[in-house]
């Protein structure tokens, strides 16, 4: 997209950065079909603007030269003989089809203030206005502003400058910052000395900082200089505000903010129908669907417009009401009498009527297309009639539902250029702020996408959704007033339509033509339906063969209509009918035949969901794979094996530990006696870990050794199958004190590297990771393993491991004190969690983000983020890591629990028992040495305390020599869990303790300030 700017000298700037607009003739032309605002400019016109009405032989020629230049720089991808798109030929002329002017985002800033302001946000009205100021770069059009074709509007553009300066004053002085506000409305009232309400804000601002002489003498020389300059006395306002400020009004006192109003969105659409009025025109059509909004645009238009002194009336075409209903209304409104006679001396008596109103005067006319002849013609009549004074009339239609006589309406209303406004779906941060306008609940990412997807952004939708996601966060079903809605339209169309469009509704909320028109059967029926549902709204065009429903919610209610019987024979039909037309389709014959039920066999059934649950895999979709993969499972007669590994894979991922645990075993136990299909299913378990305790020792005991007899087995001639066991080796033994799992782990790498094999070699890397903790301070080493295996992970879209290398480097980070490092990877870990619904993840980065409160010593944060860690742990099916972790975490802070510390009670009991004064008991206690794991580090520490307590110098030998290599890290915290400060201290304190005074010193020169 091109960004054109002309709040200043005129520039382009394209994706490739600024455009190069050529000459002085070229920049003239782009510059007058700007100020065209995306109306055609005919050629003669442009060719008159160019030369100043003095235009040489051949300007035709020249301007079609400029133009032609012009499109080359401004879609230099655009492929030769293919039409613009940007500056594009519409006869008599050209138009400039720009989407982004900083003009226009200014303008709309402009409008979007005014409403911030009168609904009480100054704040939000300041900043945005801050950022609209910040757009001009000098004066509008600055190159061009004293060409005649231009300076209408750099004029005009001018004055919303000097309003927006004014308009930022009055948002800071609603915030209370009226002295910060006085130099630059000081410089304001200098530059434009007879703008009226720059003074006013000026003086007030004075009298707000209690220089109340200033702002009575800032008063009286604008007194002096408008009878001097203008010969005219200052207005209401300055005389009003002279007055309070003589008589100390309590009306000065800044007003509390307004209470938020219920309407939500559409701020472009009310800006354009704001300036339409405000600039004179006549007619504005207000267009759109079923509750896009059309009634209540022109009612906070209405608002406005009245608050602003506008004359406003209302007028409501229903179904069954009489001729000239709507007049009739606005008539009784208006105080205005009833004329008889002909139409046209009645539409002449009106517009004399109306020209007579002191004021401005909006007319509304709402839900036209219900609209009787007579009243199209009093709105068409009134739209072209000069006579009938400042008068803009709204009219509002649904666009799919345009009768006859609206369509002949519309054609005469088009020869006075009227105003267009389609309303569209809401944004998701717009259908965010409906949503809590609705329920005063505050919705999470996930059930505001979900809301707008299957309301398309339709405010009346999305109001209905709302209200059944109070008591149905699935939103399972169809709102009651929607499906009501949806079936008084369907029942306005054929019974042929209806079907056509119910059989679409199988297909699902896309529509193949290819496959709609067999399961149909009536080629020529089915393109008449889809010309029906077009014009109805039902359908739109994605392109010759697909369809869409505009609405999910349409789909889903016609679909829900379907008998069941009849429902699962079109599910059938449509699978025969896609296995021909698109055969390598399975996800979606997948789809048909699970809900053909006993229409399908399961052999057919379980050959597509098992290609689907495969592809969903490939392409991480993890759920959705694990869903398939239950679903081939509960078919399959034969192969159930590779249905089962699949399952376990997913389930892994989607964070059900305990039934990919489970499934795991079932899988083991049915491998036997075919050595290269063992080690397939062994090693399939393609699951990166990050914690080194196992889960379920019995079980990885049995896969451990099931791998070993496999390997055993195995032919020469099958290295990858080969590489699998070793990496099950090397993970299921992460815990074991032996060589064998690092002999595996190195083993399995190599094989890797040499096939390389991008997916093998990260798992050989995570099997490696979780064999760098035979002995403390390795975590550089960890380090290294984990920005490799992020790189391999990125560039080969390996999803899991990706997560896994961030976790690892977080860890690591963590372990060197490098917090800012640690935390780039936690938030890079979350976001791929987000992204990916991967629910585990975030345990890991909630605990890290209590570890780094303790570790820069905020320990009452840290204690309140530790239990809300620890909630989201409790049932997430790794008893490996819960069991014990909390109570360590808080002994950790300095706190005494009383409370289980599992695997850790051998180190933490007794420092509780030492800390309550029990001595005897806590040393009499058998201190083993600590397991080679995550927490290797602050078990040893733990002990160090007990040993130098019961002066065991043997023992603090032993432990000083273990700690020693981590020096240089955090204790404990490589876990990403908790940490007991850094390891010198401990060190230092062991040295001491032993007489080592030399050593001691060492490590608390080393010992430093925990990060921050």
């Amino acid at each position: 997209m091109v960004r054109f700017r002309v709040l200043g000298p005129l520039e382009a700037v394209g994706e490739r950065g600024p455009v190069d607009l050529k000459g002085p003739r070229h920049r003239a032309v782009l510059a007058r079909l700007l100020v065209a605002n995306g109306r055609v400019v005919p050629v003669t016109r442009l060719i008159d603007d160019l030369w100043d009405g003095d235009a040489p032989d051949g300007a035709l020629g020249a301007v079609q030269t400029f133009v032609g230049a012009l499109r080359k720089s401004l879609e230099p991808d655009r492929p030769p003989r293919t039409p613009s798109r940007l500056l594009v030929t519409v006869p008599p002329g050209y138009a400039l089809r720009a989407e982004d002017v900083d003009a226009r985002a200014f303008e709309a800033a402009i409008a979007e203030s005014a409403r911030l302001l009168a609904d009480g946000h100054p704040a939000n009205a300041r900043t945005l206005l801050d950022e609209a100021l910040a757009l001009w770069r000098g004066p509008a059009y600055a190159e061009f502003a004293d060409q005649p074709w231009a300076r209408g509007e750099a004029a005009r553009l001018d004055e919303l400058r000097l309003l927006a300066v004014e308009r930022r004053a009055e948002a800071a002085l609603a915030l209370g910052e009226a002295a910060e506000s006085v130099p630059d409305l000081r410089a304001h009232v200098d530059a434009h000395p007879l703008r009226e309400d720059g003074r006013r804000l000026l003086a007030l601002a004075l009298y707000r900082t209690g220089r109340q002489g200033e702002a009575l003498d800032t008063l009286r020389r604008s007194r002096e200089v408008l009878r001097a300059e203008l010969g005219v006395d200052p207005g209401h306002a300055l005389r009003r505000l002279e007055t309070d400020i003589l008589t100390h009004s309590p009306d000065l006192t800044p007003p509390p903010p307004a209470r938020t109003t219920a309407f939500i969105g559409r701020t472009d659409e009310l800006a354009e129908l704001e300036r339409a009025a405000r600039t004179g025109r006549r007619l504005a059509l207000v267009s759109g669907t079923a509750g896009a909004g059309k009634t209540a645009l022109a009612e906070e238009l209405t608002g406005r417009l009245a608050a602003a002194g506008w004359t406003t009336a209302w007028g409501t075409c229903a179904e069954d009401a009489p001729a000239a209903w709507p007049w009739t209304r606005i008539a009784q409104t208006l105080g205005m009498e009833q004329k008889s006679g002909t139409r046209f001396e009645r539409h002449r008596a009106i517009a004399a009527a109306l020209a007579k109103v002191p004021s401005p005067v909006l007319l509304v006319f709402d839900d036209v297309h219900w609209a009787d002849e007579d009243t199209l013609a009093l709105v068409t009549s009134l739209s072209a009639d000069p006579d009938a004074g400042r008068v803009t009339i709204v009219a509002t239609y649904r666009s799919t539902e345009i009768s006859a006589a609206l369509t002949e309406a519309l054609g005469r209303a088009a020869r006075t250029e009227p105003t267009r406004v389609y309303l569209g779906g809401l944004t998701e941060p717009q259908v965010r702020d409906l949503v809590e306008a609705v329920t005063d609940r505050e919705p999470t990412h996930a059930d505001v996408r979900a809301i707008h997807t299957r309301s398309a952004g339709n405010p009346f939708f999305v109001r209905e959704l709302a209200r059944l996601w109070e008591t149905d966060p699935a939103l399972s079903t169809v709102p009651a007033g929607v499906r009501d809605v949806i079936r008084h339209r369907l029942a306005q169309l054929t019974d042929a339509t209806r079907t056509h469009l119910r059989q679409a509704s199988v297909l699902g909320q896309d529509v193949d033509l290819d496959v709609l028109v067999p399961l149909a059967g009536d080629e020529d029926a089915v393109l008449d339906s889809v010309e029906s549902a077009l014009l109805a709204g039902f359908l739109v065009e994605q392109d010759a063969e697909r369809l869409r429903f505009t609405h999910a919610l349409v789909r889903d209610t016609l679909y829900d209509d379907i008998p069941h019987a009849r429902r699962t024979r079109w599910h059938a039909a449509a699978a025969d009918v896609i296995e021909t037309v698109h055969p390598d389709d399975v996800e979606t014959i997948a789809h048909h035949l699970l809900r053909a039920g006993n229409r399908a066999t399961n052999a057919r059934t379980a050959h597509y969901t098992r290609a689907a649950a495969e592809r969903a895999e490939h392409r991480f979709a993890p759920h959705q794979a694990a869903t398939l993969w239950r679903e081939t499972l509960a078919r399959s007669d034969h192969d159930r094996l590779r249905a089962v590994t699949g399952l376990v894979r997913t389930l892994a991922v989607t964070g059900d530990l305990a039934q990919a645990r489970r499934y795991r075993a079932e899988a083991v136990t049915e491998v036997h006696g075919d050595p290269v299909l063992a080690a397939r299913t062994i090693g399939s378990f393609d699951v990166p870990a990050i914690w080194t305790t196992n889960d379920d020792e019995a079980l990885s005991a049995r896969l451990a050794d099931a791998a070993e007899q496999a390997l055993a087995a195995l032919p020469p001639d099958h290295p990858a199958e080969r590489a699998r066991l070793l990496i099950t080796i090397a993970m299921e033994r992460r815990a074991d004190t032996g060589p064998r799992g690092r002999q595996a782990a190195v083993e399995a790498e190599a094989i890797a590297r040499d096939l390389d094999d991008p997916s093998l070699l990260a798992m050989a890397l995570n099997g490696r990771f979780l064999q760098t903790y035979h002995r403390a301070g390795l975590a550089p080493d960890r380090a290294r393993i984990g920005t490799e295996l992020l790189d391999l992970a990125t560039h080969h879209g390996l999803v899991t491991f990706e997560v896994l290398a961030h976790l690892i480097n977080l860890q690591a980070a963590t372990a060197l004190a490098d917090l800012p490092t640690a935390d780039h990877h936690a938030t890079a870990a979350d976001a791929l969690a987000e992204r990916h619904d991967l629910p585990l993840v975030g345990i890991f980065t909630s605990w890290y983000t209590a570890l780094r409160l303790a570790v820069t010593g905020q320990r009452d944060k840290a204690r309140t983020a530790y239990h809300t860690a620890a909630s989201r742990l409790s049932g997430a099916g790794m008893p490996g890591l819960e069991n014990g972790i909390l109570p360590l975490a808080l002994l950790s802070l300095g706190d005494l629990p009383d409370a289980d510390f599992g695997p850790y009670e051998p180190w933490a009991r007794p420092i509780v028992l030492l800390a309550r004064g029990d001595r005897t008991t806590a040393l009499q206690a058998t201190i083993p040495d600590s397991p080679h794991d995550l927490l290797f580090e602050a078990r040893t520490c733990l002990h160090a305390k007990l040993a130098i307590e019961a002066n065991d110098h043997p023992t603090m030998a032993r432990l000083y020599d273990q700690l020693l290599p981590a020096a240089q890290e955090l204790a404990g915290a490589g876990s990403g869990l908790i940490t007991l400060g850094p390891t010198t201290h401990h060190l230092a304190t062991l040295a001491t303790a032993m007489g080592h005074h030399k050593q001691a010193t060492n490590h608390h020169h080393q010992t430093q300030k925990p990060p921050s």
